[in-house]
């Protein structure tokens, strides 16, 4: 029976969902040459794969390691699929810039969120960590990005999570970018109470936090 996209895009997720590096590009490389569509098969190949890891993830059945080899496993397919997609402004979405606040190094957490925000197609400017306030604020603007996503997993540095949305306020910038906050101290109560946007427990939620309040008006 011929290869079809619907068949392909579903082995590509669970090659994907398998961690099966190898696997996943030879099925990239047969959705090329068959003609069929790049973006269908990134979109509900390689994407739906990675939104299946992060509910393991999220359901403890898989862990950082597994869904790392996961994104190994992503990664592989789209470098083959991203050179064939249809000119670049019919596909490109928001840019998001993220990274890890000030006096915090830990980035385990944002570099789980940064994988799925590129798996769903987001053009995201990875800060790296310890990152001070202006410098999310100048990159935000420098990149005419939607969203900026702040991490911690340190009490005593949530205080420059409050720092970038003050910043962005005083530059009367507010309405201009969505900000969101993660991390194992925070809660909704706190992004609430310094005025940010939204608040992310796991890395899939983020993804999700994100698609909501990109659709809302900048």
């Amino acid at each position: 029976m011929p290869e079809t996209l619907d068949t392909l895009a579903q082995s590509l997720s669970d090659a994907v969902v398998n961690m099966d590096e190898e696997r996943t590009r030879e099925l990239a490389i047969a959705v090329v040459d068959l003609g069929l569509n790049p973006l269908a098969a990134i979109e509900r190949g390689l994407v739906d794969g990675m939104n299946r890891a992060g509910k393991l993830f999220e359901t403890e059945e898989y862990f950082i390691p597994e869904l790392l080899l996961c994104s190994d496993a992503m990664y592989a397919g789209l470098e083959v699929l991203r050179p064939h997609l249809p000119n670049a402004s019919e596909v490109k979405k928001h840019k998001i810039v993220i990274g890890v606040v000030e006096g915090d190094t830990h980035d385990i957490g944002k570099n789980l969120v940064k994988i799925l925000l590129d798996a769903a197609g987001y053009e995201v400017v990875d800060l790296g960590r310890d990152i001070e306030p202006k410098r999310f604020v100048e990159t935000a603007i420098r990149e005419g990005a939607r969203v900026i996503a702040l991490s911690t997993l340190m009490t005593t540095t949530m205080d420059a999570m409050a720092d970038v949305v003050r910043l962005l306020a005083e530059g009367n910038l507010r309405d201009r970018f969505k900000v969101i906050v993660g991390g194992g101290p925070i809660s909704q109560a706190f992004a609430d109470r310094i005025g940010a946007d939204g608040y992310a427990a796991s890395a899939p939620a983020a993804v999700k936090l994100v698609q909501r309040l990109i659709t809302e008006p900048a």
